[in-house]
């Protein structure tokens, strides 16, 4: 499954992501197209934060292509600010 988010920045990127990993199952990988130039920290620290596996930069792509896998159980970040967790219920 491919997310082009082409010139975005990564805070929609990331908003985007958040959403697309919600709506499918585990297991499924995902490459995320993006030439936002912190693309290549904020992806991985997003995967690492969530739980989600971070697979690394496709070689030889046209365009940066970072890869991801969702995993099962992965945490839910806040919707309006992707880099942060859900909070706990009370």
């Amino acid at each position: 499954m491919t997310l082009d988010g082409g010139d975005r920045r990564c805070i929609q990127l990331l908003s985007e992501l958040r959403r697309l990993t919600l709506q499918v199952p585990s297991g499924i990988v995902i490459h995320l197209i993006a030439t936002d130039p912190a693309a290549p920290l904020d992806l991985p620290a997003w995967c690492h934060l969530t739980g989600h596996t971070y697979l690394g930069l496709m070689p030889a792509a046209d365009r940066p292509t970072y890869t991801m896998q969702v995993s099962a159980g992965a945490a839910i970040t806040d919707p309006d600010r992707p880099w942060r967790p859900t909070p706990a219920e009370p």
